[in-house]
């Protein structure tokens, strides 16, 4: 299972913000996707980390 940002409308949005205003933080919402992990070789791995470490980020491969 992987977990990727949630679809919000926008009451859910709204409620969202109101906590974060209220407690002076950021939330982020997570929902489980049905998605796959891709199958990288070792070279496209490598190409993957190359770009993380560039962006400063962390990338998730999945196959939709």
């Amino acid at each position: 299972m992987i977990w990727g940002f949630s679809a919000l409308n926008s009451e859910q949005v709204k409620a969202i913000n109101e906590l974060e205003d209220k407690m002076g933080i950021t939330l982020l919402a997570f929902s489980d996707a049905n998605l796959k992990y891709a199958d990288l070789s070792a070279e496209d791995l490598e190409e993957v980390h190359r770009l993380e470490k560039e962006l400063n980020l962390s990338l998730v491969a999945v196959k939709v």
